[in-house]
């Protein structure tokens, strides 16, 4: 006889089919944030291809079905690392990230956008990651801690150095960073 606390079989099989579709539904959301570490071509499908095989492999160690995105980005976090330390070694200095080059355009949103592309693409691996994760993609910084496996307080520290270097960078084309730069407070889970 099974224990109250044991999940059935049937019950199994609909946390799997559920979590599975939830899945696939971040896709879109995986590959916006993978070209925003990255702005390369290839990288982000490979890096969300592989996110979604390595989730889909490890859907019995997701605990909190409420913390999915948070738990797939900590995944493609890792493998994004991972990566680049394998460029590190293969070619023995730090792998720097390519820019897209887009059409200039005549309206100023457009100018803004390509320069904090351009600021952003310039941070290093550490900063470009805080950036995105907490003020493109909007997760708390508990959030990113989880995702990045640091303390809260250094993610506050990357963010702080980030969001300096990216007011230096986008100083340089004499851009209002306020515009640009939020600097709201993201302390919840």
């Amino acid at each position: 006889m099974r224990e109250k606390n044991t999940p059935s079989l049937l019950e199994r099989l609909g946390r799997t089919r559920r979590l599975r579709h939830a899945i696939c539904e971040e896709r879109e959301r995986l590959y916006r944030l993978a070209w925003s570490w990255s702005h390369d071509q290839h990288m982000p499908e490979d890096l969300v291809q592989e996110t979604l095989a390595r989730a889909l492999d490890k859907l019995d160690s997701l605990r909190d079905e409420t913390r999915l995105a948070a738990w797939l980005t900590r995944i493609m976090a890792n493998l994004f690392r991972d990566q680049f330390r394998r460029q590190r070694e293969d070619t023995g200095q730090d792998a720097e990230p390519v820019t897209e080059e887009t059409p200039e355009e005549a309206a100023d949103r457009s100018q803004l956008v390509q320069h904090t592309r351009e600021a952003i693409a310039a941070l290093n691996d550490d900063h470009r990651q805080i950036i995105t994760l907490v003020d493109l993609a909007g997760f708390s910084y508990a959030d990113a801690a989880q995702i990045l496996d640091v303390p809260v307080g250094t993610v506050m520290s990357r963010l702080s150095r980030a969001r300096g270097r990216l007011r230096e960078l986008l100083a340089q084309v004499h851009l209002n960073d306020r515009v640009v730069v939020p600097l709201r407070k993201r302390y919840s889970s």
